[in-house]
């Protein structure tokens, strides 16, 4: 039986938002108003999963050569998920080839993280699975498709639960845990190529330094930045979440925390560097508790550039890719049929809608963030498609 706990409010965010909490700060009250229009872009529905090849994707995609990577929570064999690759032709469909269906059992299940391609090979995570605690796995996948299980969490003092994809710092894997650690408020780790796990962080709510980061981090000239979805020192017992920093060596530094209502709450996505400017979203907060885009500086200094009203502009975005110093992410919910958005923001805080999902075979409830090859984005729906079980989107704006 699979284990609903994980996809928890993080993930099925279209059924458990929290209530906007917190006035709004004097410093945000005096912003200009923010904007949105509608816009277009060249869309296809690519691909639809059918279940026996997958279901329900939930981690944004990688380009490798062409190629596009990926996983699905879901499906697969023993239904419980699938690593899968996927070749574009450029007209609108192309080719999928399953690399590997979980069996449910020491090799891991249920993940929600993408891949990372490291010299050719593929290391991720598995929120399920692994030791007798089922408390996830880090892998890897050879380029033949063979699967090797690097580490089982669960041990005592261990992550537990990892959500997020790996990152790669100089032949040194970097992710984090969503639970587990000595205040079982999750973690951040290290995992060498061979297997060899170190805990690094152990968050401690506290303190004020969060808990539950769900979301990969980012590297910035060898600094490593994070958030978390809840914790910190506001929204009472739960808290709004925070934004960290860390040394490569483990020394964290709590970045910015949260303070929910309309200055957004829940960031559980990745941030991202454009010129030195970290952006984010979080999946609450804001004007309508519909989520928001922010920045933040390395020194600290937040600022909100959006809130989403949770109509047709969309509502709980997810993790956000800059291309050409524009910043395109989805909305689970929102838009003209509810079913989520795909969506542009300028630097300066202009949104646009650049396709609004219908259900049905154009799929619904975006999970995931996009990624870009050349000009053509690239992006997957935790339903819908043909078959009701995702798809693989193209758009180019």
């Amino acid at each position: 039986m699979k284990q609903a706990l994980l996809l928890s409010c993080v993930f099925l965010l279209s059924s458990c938002a929290g209530p906007a909490t917190g006035a709004l700060p004097s410093e945000l009250s005096e912003r200009p108003q923010a904007r949105s229009h509608a816009a277009s872009g060249t869309f296809a529905n690519i691909f639809s999963f059918n279940g026996s090849n997958g279901k329900e994707p939930a981690a944004s995609l990688i380009e490798v050569d062409g190629r596009l990577y990926g996983t699905t929570y879901a499906g697969g064999t023993h239904d419980d998920g699938t690593i899968f690759a996927f070749t574009p032709n450029g007209t609108g469909s192309g080719s999928h080839k399953l690399l590997y269906s979980f069996k449910g059992g020491k090799d891991g299940a249920l993940p929600l993280a993408g891949v990372t391609d490291v010299k050719g090979a593929f290391y991720g995570t598995t929120t399920n699975g692994g030791g007798p605690g089922g408390e996830g796995v880090v892998f890897k996948l050879s380029s033949a498709g063979s699967e090797r299980v690097l580490h089982h969490f669960g041990v005592p003092g261990d992550g537990a639960n990892p959500y997020a994809s790996l990152i790669d710092l100089q032949g040194t894997l970097y992710g984090t845990t969503a639970g587990g650690g000595t205040n079982s408020a999750g973690t951040v780790f290290t995992i060498s190529p061979s297997g060899t796990e170190s805990i690094l962080h152990s968050f401690d709510p506290a303190k004020g330094e969060g808990s539950t980061p769900v979301a990969p981090l980012l590297e910035v000239s060898g600094t490593l930045y994070g958030t978390t979805a809840y914790g910190g020192a506001n929204c009472g017992s739960v808290g709004c979440g925070t934004a960290f920093t860390m040394t490569a060596s483990g020394s964290q530094m709590v970045l910015y925390t949260f303070k929910g209502g309309s200055a957004g709450m829940t960031p559980s996505a990745p941030l991202v560097n454009v010129g030195g400017t970290l952006y984010g979203t979080t999946a609450y907060g804001g004007t309508s508790n519909d989520g928001t885009v922010f920045t933040i500086t390395p020194s600290g200094k937040e600022s909100l550039i959006y809130s989403f009203q949770g109509g047709s502009d969309g509502a709980v975005p997810q993790s956000l890719i800059v291309l050409n110093g524009t910043l395109y992410g989805t909305t689970t919910l929102g838009g003209s049929n509810n079913f989520g958005t795909v969506f542009s923001v300028t630097t300066g805080g202009t949104e646009s809608v650049l396709h609004t999902f219908k259900g049905g075979s154009d799929g619904a409830s975006p999970r995931a963030g996009l990624v870009a090859d050349g000009k053509t984005l690239y992006g997957t729906t935790a339903s819908g498609g043909r078959n009701n079980r995702g798809t693989i989107f193209s758009l180019t704006p």
